[in-house]
């Protein structure tokens, strides 16, 4: 979505790779995608679902006009609706963001899910065992335990692909089960809060809660930290050495070989910043959000933050109005549900459709490119 000028000039078709695998193909086209005419593919995309789905709510006896409405009412009708769509938001922009780097250099990581996990838990230990510092240095201290976990948690997925030759789609799709029990484990064990009728930590201490940025709001500074991260990310991919050769892993791994680019080194490097990334979310949405560590308060932010980069032709800054988008659906979701009677899972829906016609539309460029 965003505008990557020089995209052209640096990424070229990777044509057969080693391993030939389709789905690394898949993702090297959508690492080469950018600029206006993927900000315009992703918007018809997005039309197209809320179109389709038109279609379904009227099967259902609905109208889908008064049923958008209240979505829209839902998600921007008030003050505090747009500060819970903002809080939804910023989990997605984080972990989408390490995962579209990922994407650049034609590594699927699909484990935001474990990282966030693993994140939150490392957080919640440290928020619970040193609350007693300094509020500033406490809740430094607690995200960069989160961030530490989440990218220790992807190394071990590289260390299998790199040592095994397991490909790192099925290693970090399964370290996500093992990141949420993990979580469990610990709830229903040392940290677990004792007489609770729900598996989760005691409340943390006000002092290592993350701050608001606004008084008597609940919008708190995780959304000023993911903003950051995004430009960051982006200066990272085209101004720096580490992501011309993100783009080169990406573009063609013999011309990346050629260029004594190491895939080794690359990998671990974006699958570490993407976990950390992904560990930093899951400690803001614990600081932030829940105060506690809560059983499966991680479960549905990795897989939709990979749609969500995706939806942002895995580009970093593109990322911000498309986790902004499924955060304020989400939000808009059960106002939807409660004056429409609409279900909220409807929402789920449109984000799906978003994806496939994005997909679809990849689809037909390759099919003219090579036609």
């Amino acid at each position: 979505m965003a505008n990557d000028p020089t995209a052209a000039s640096v990424l070229v078709p990777s044509g057969a790779t080693p391993d030939g695998r389709c789905i690394n193909e898949l993702f090297g086209r959508l690492a080469a995608a950018g600029g206006l005419y993927s900000a315009g593919r992703a918007v018809v995309a997005v039309l197209l679902a809320f179109a389709a789905t038109a279609i379904l709510i009227l099967i259902a006896g609905k109208n889908p006009i008064t049923a958008y409405w209240a979505l829209l009412d839902g998600a921007f009708g008030s003050f505090d609706h747009i500060t819970f769509a903002l809080n939804k938001s910023t989990p997605y922009i984080l972990t989408a963001v390490g995962v579209a780097l990922c994407f650049r250099a034609q590594i699927i990581n699909i484990g935001g899910e474990g990282q966030i996990a693993v994140g939150g838990l490392a957080t919640s230990w440290v928020a619970l065992n040193y609350a007693n510092l300094p509020p500033v240095s406490a809740i430094a201290l607690a995200l960069a335990a989160g961030i530490a976990a989440g990218a220790l948690w992807a190394l071990i997925a590289v260390a299998i692909r790199l040592w095994r030759g397991v490909h790192e789609v099925l290693s970090t799709l399964l370290l996500n089960f093992v990141g949420v029990l993990l979580v469990s484990e610990a709830l229903n064990g040392s940290m677990g809060e004792v007489g609770a009728g729900f598996p989760q930590s005691p409340m943390f201490d006000d002092a290592v809660c993350l701050p608001t940025l606004f008084t008597g709001s609940d919008l708190h500074v995780g959304l000023a930290i993911a903003l950051v991260v995004a430009f960051a990310a982006q200066f990272l991919l085209w101004r720096t050495r580490f992501g011309f050769r993100l783009r080169l892993l990406g573009g063609s791994r013999a011309a990346a070989a050629y260029a004594g680019v190491s895939l080794a080194g690359g990998m671990m490097g974006v699958m570490m910043l993407g976990g950390g990334l992904a560990g930093l979310a899951g400690g803001i949405e614990v600081l932030g959000i829940h105060y506690r560590l809560i059983e499966g308060f991680s479960q549905g932010f990795g897989f939709t933050a990979v749609a969500v980069a995706l939806l942002a032709a895995a580009s970093p800054l593109a990322v911000i109005p498309a986790a902004l988008f499924f955060g304020f659906l989400q939000a808009g979701a059960l106002a939807m549900q409660r004056e429409v009677g609409v279900p909220s899972s409807l929402v789920y829906v449109i984000q799906g459709l978003s994806i496939v016609f994005v997909l679809c539309a990849m689809g037909l460029d390759d099919r003219r490119r090579w036609a």
